[in-house]
């Protein structure tokens, strides 16, 4: 059965059948071929030619001569822009001149039919090659509509490395696209699949930019299917007919940035917050109950969504062209989502300037779309707000407008719009007794929080880490002061007598205090981000604490530094000095989201800009001198949550003490959209050590010292993979948590391993020697490279046995509980991985117990000491199992694991001593027929296993299961009586 586990059955075969029972038909790529005049034709001619004739009847030959030449011959100088001219073709189709009984006239021609399925051809093949300029492609799955090539879809095998299934699907269609750009001419996105995997992307994405449908709406997972893959899901997700058409038309932009066009798809989270908004919109009977609120954490999306959302509702004829709002209550927002319009393709985004102006824009009608600020909904005192408009088809999306949309503002922007849809944006929603996000738009569209993104790595998790300086803790010791004196004064003089007496800023920006900050943040830039490739973003408490931070930057490194502040008229010349124009602050953010190694600009100087609606990957670190709460910290915070090349996370560090303000946040916020904003990076530790265990797990009971020993180890390509693997994770944590002291302990294990992950690769792969060490952190690479002329390190103590009674006496030598946790769910394990042939029952439930404990640790259920408790339990029952032949009066311990099979496979209602009597007699059948070598004897075996069957159709074993019980029987006799 073995030789069909291979990427053609698991992966490729199971593909073709679900897409056939979604109404694909399969044609083979040998049979297409003789279809194609040559190899480097990529499109299905005649299917193409027939397809135009079916959509378009009334077309001459020589008008579809023109339309087939116009596809076949797109004018473009690059891959993306010949991709990009036939999107819009397909999209808003083309119009050719005719005559057809009343003069030449313009009429549309379409290529696929959008509005009926049916009328067009849905082909999957395999095997199909194409040859450009001599070089010869073969992809694994080709999907093509009306003759065209839509999809491309690259398989690997599930028995790859996990971490790599993807990757090398990626990469070979990343070769295909320069070796026969051609072939994706047409392509709208795609796939990289191992089954048990599956990401989709868009042409020129890196396997970074693919992403999992994690869900097929507006099906469940459950719905695909009891054991569906994530092959299947995504195959539902958006291969089935209609959602492709729906992704094709409405999920999909070109959107310039850094000078070139990138080609974006929806994730499935922007999918179905966009699909279920739709939904709402056309379902509520009125505009309240049309709108609500979709939550979407920042970074994941959100802009983009809001933009598919308008795509898609222009498209919708029931809403008859509706006029979109699109409000915030930011300049920076307004600006950003407006560019993000524009840069989308999207048609004619009008940015209000005025008051004024925004009235006359929203009185247009049907088919525009306005962007506004809240601001701009204000009238003089006195006077009442206009009615605008009395539409039902304009819908107002309001993008992350917190304190504006409980304001009088939004008061008029209701008065004015009366019947429209609002529709909230955010990735922080209220919810308080003076200010509701759901009460003011309505019940949740849909939910994407904070954790879920970083699940989906459509974010990276942030870290967070204290480093308050002496002068700031004093500062926090006044404030406990004047509580304690103040006591019996009302919350509302406290705060107005603080104001006046209790000044935390001047302590904040004292600048001897800044200095200290300073040179804390070099060391910390040098040591731990900037190695790695990474800038920096420092948040102040004022405008003067920016220009001082600059100042002091400046003199103490050689580091460049910005400053994003906005400018006074009664400035002073120490302010002027730093300020910049708005062309030079736009330069400065250009520069600074910019690769290190095209432009130097390392840190940004904030006070309030560029906390919100500010995108810049290459952040990892924010260094946070001011006190923000509420939405404010969420969204400050979330600057440094985007996905940039090798970034793991992004870290927080905090020299004002905010973490008292995530508390009080908890009670504002919902608690799951705080639930995982930020890690202490403490919580890393025991990650780091049960990574720290799998990697040294490899060469368990070898001296470090024996090098030949330990390379021998990593010799089977497998091992050596998996080794891989568990190294990189090792040394991901070690990034994450580093400089931290708590990781001082495993550092010479890491530079150890790295020594050996050298050597092997030296070894077994033949290559120059050099270590391949692109995949580290910066520090984590130094480190390695800095041992490979130190000397071996000697371990504390060699690794022993779990059930050996001294394991509680090294047990101890640990002192945190951490490390004893990890420490025993490696000695479990171990326990596990070597007993489990010999009682696959037993062991299996112990494992699956195990791995149900790690999970319920990993998701905060159980507190570090809870766990030890479980571990210890187990180990204890672990110990016992040898008397537990004993319990059930078994002749010999060895015949446990029979008695267990057996019990598994039998009613509870049949009674212990009859399982017993079935394992002796069943026994005893083995030790009588088990001469030497018998296990390799097959007559023997033959005969044990018809005895052996006989039993059990003479017990209550069910007789489906009698086959199965029977190999498993023989499997356990191989083991115990050899």
């Amino acid at each position: 059965m073995s030789e069909h586990w291979n990427e053609d059955m698991l992966v490729e075969q199971r593909m073709i059948e679900h897409l056939q029972s979604l109404g694909y038909s399969y044609i083979h790529g040998q049979e297409l071929q003789s279809e194609r005049t040559s190899q480097s034709e990529v499109m299905l001619m005649d299917r193409l030619r027939d397809a135009i004739i079916r959509l378009n009847p009334w077309l001459d030959d020589n008008n579809l001569n023109k339309v087939i030449r116009r596809i076949t011959h797109l004018e473009a100088t690059s891959l993306m822009e010949a991709n990009q001219s036939f999107h819009d073709i397909l999209i808003n189709k083309m119009s050719i001149m005719q005559d057809l009984g009343g003069g030449r006239k313009n009429y549309t021609v379409q290529v696929i039919d959008f509005d009926n399925l049916d009328n067009n051809e849905f082909i999957v093949t395999n095997q199909m090659s194409y040859t450009h300029a001599n070089i010869t492609n073969r992809p694994d799955l080709i999907i093509y509509i009306n003759g065209l090539p839509l999809v491309i879809i690259e398989c690997k095998s599930p028995r790859l490395p996990p971490d790599e299934q993807i990757g090398q699907g990626v990469t070979q269609l990343l070769r295909y696209q320069k070796e026969n750009e051609p072939l994706f001419y047409y392509n709208q996105f795609l796939v990289s699949t191992s089954n048990d995997r599956a990401k989709v992307g868009t042409i020129g994405a890196r396997v970074q930019h693919y992403s999992t449908w994690k869900e097929p709406y507006p099906l469940t997972v459950d719905a695909v299917g009891e054991n569906a893959s994530a092959q299947d899901i995504l195959s539902v997700g958006i291969l089935e007919k209609s959602r492709l058409f729906d992704i094709i038309l409405n999920f999909i932009v070109y959107e310039p940035e850094d000078g070139r066009v990138i080609k974006k798809m929806a994730r499935y989270q922007q999918y179905r917050a966009v699909n279920k908004a739709v939904e709402r919109i056309l379902v509520g009977e009125h505009p309240q109950a049309r709108g609500g609120i979709v939550w979407a954490t920042q970074g994941s999306g959100k802009s983009l969504a809001m933009v598919f959302l308008s795509m898609k509702l222009r498209r919708v004829s029931a809403l008859k062209n509706p006029v979109i709002v699109v409000v915030t209550d930011r300049q920076d927002l307004d600006r950003q989502i407006t560019a993000t319009f524009q840069r989308c393709g999207f048609p004619n985004p009008a940015q209000a300037e005025t008051v004024e102006e925004l009235k006359t824009l929203l009185k247009q009608g049907p088919g525009s779309t306005v962007m506004t600020l809240v601001q701009k909904f204000q009238t003089q005192d006195g006077v009442e707000y206009p009615l605008l408009s009395e539409d039902e088809n304009i819908i107002v999306l309001v993008d992350e407008s917190h304190r504006s949309q409980y304001s009088s503002l939004a008061m008029n922007m209701r008065i004015g719009l009366s019947n429209a849809t609002y529709i909230g944006f955010t990735g922080t929603p209220i919810d308080k007794e003076d200010k509701s996000t759901v009460r003011t738009f309505g019940t949740y569209i849909d939910k994407y929080p904070i954790e879920q993104a970083v699940l989906d790595e459509a974010t990276v998790p942030i870290y967070y880490e204290a480093r308050l300086v002496d002068l700031h803790v004093q500062g926090e010791t006044i404030d406990t002061l004047f509580d304690r004196h103040f006591r019996e004064y009302s919350d509302e003089d406290k705060e107005r007598i603080k104001q006046k007496y209790v000044t935390e800023e001047a302590i904040t920006a004292s600048r001897k205090r800044i200095k200290t900050v300073v040179l804390d943040i070099i060391e910390h830039y040098e040591r731990h981000i900037f190695p790695n490739g990474f800038k920096a973003q420092i948040v102040t408490v004022s405008r003067e604490a920016a220009a001082i931070y600059k100042e002091f930057l400046d003199e103490l490194s050689d580091y460049e530094s910005k400053v994003i502040i906005s400018s006074g008229h009664n400035d002073p010349e120490f302010l002027h000095r730093y300020t910049l124009s708005k062309s030079e602050e736009k330069e400065a953010i250009n520069r600074f989201k910019q690769p290190m190694e095209e432009n130097s600009l390392s840190f940004l100087i904030v006070c309030d800009k560029l906390l919100t609606g500010f995108d810049a990957p290459i952040e990892q670190v924010m260094y946070l001198d001011k006190p923000l709460k509420e939405h404010n910290l969420l969204q400050a915070i979330a600057r440094t949550n985007r996905k940039y090349n090798k970034k793991t996370h992004g870290l927080i560090v905090d020299y004002y003490g905010i973490s008292r303000f995530l508390e009080e946040a908890l009670g504002i916020f919902h608690e799951s959209d705080i639930k995982g904003a930020m890690h202490h990076v403490d919580e890393e530790i025991p990650r780091l050590q049960s990574r720290h265990r799998r990697a040294m797990q490899f060469f368990d009971h070898i001296p470090k010292d024996n090098l030949e020993a330990n390379l021998k180890v990593l010799e089977p390509l497998d091992v050596r993979h998996s080794f891989d693997t568990a190294f990189k994770k090792f040394s991901e944590s070690m990034d994450m948590v580093m400089p931290s002291p708590k990781v001082k302990k495993y550092v010479d294990d890491l530079k150890w391993l790295g020594k050996i992950r050298q050597l092997s690769q030296s070894r077994y792969y033949i290559d120059d020697g050099t270590m391949d060490i692109s995949d580290c952190g910066g520090k984590v690479r130094e480190l390695i490279e800095e041992y490979l002329y130190a000397t071996t390190p000697q371990i504390l103590f060699e690794p022993i046995n779990i059930l050996n009674p001294q394991f509680e006496d090294k047990l101890d030598e640990l002192k945190e509980p951490e490390a004893k946790a990890a420490e025993m769910e490696h000695a479990i394990k171990h326990e596990i991985r070597i007993k489990m042939d010999e009682n696959p029952i037993m062991y299996t439930s112990i494992k699956e117990r195990l791995e149900e404990l790690i999970e319920l640790r990993k998701e905060r259920q159980l507190t570090i000491e809870e766990l030890l408790d479980e571990y210890y339990k187990m180990r204890e029952d672990l110990m016992n199992m040898e008397n537990e032949s004993d319990n059930v009066g078994l002749k010999e311990a060895r015949h446990l694991p029979f008695y267990q099979l057996i019990d598994a496979f039998t009613p509870e209602s049949m009674e212990q001593e009859g399982i017993k009597d079935l394992t002796e007699l069943i026994t005893e059948i083995i030790e009588t027929e088990a001469v030497v070598d018998w296990v390799d004897k097959e007559d023997i075996k033959r005969e044990i296993r018809k005895k052996i069957k006989r039993q059990l159709r003479a017990s209550a074993v069910p007789s489906k299961d009698i086959e199965n019980v029977t190999r498993q029987i023989i499997e356990l006799g191989e083991i115990h009586y050899r």
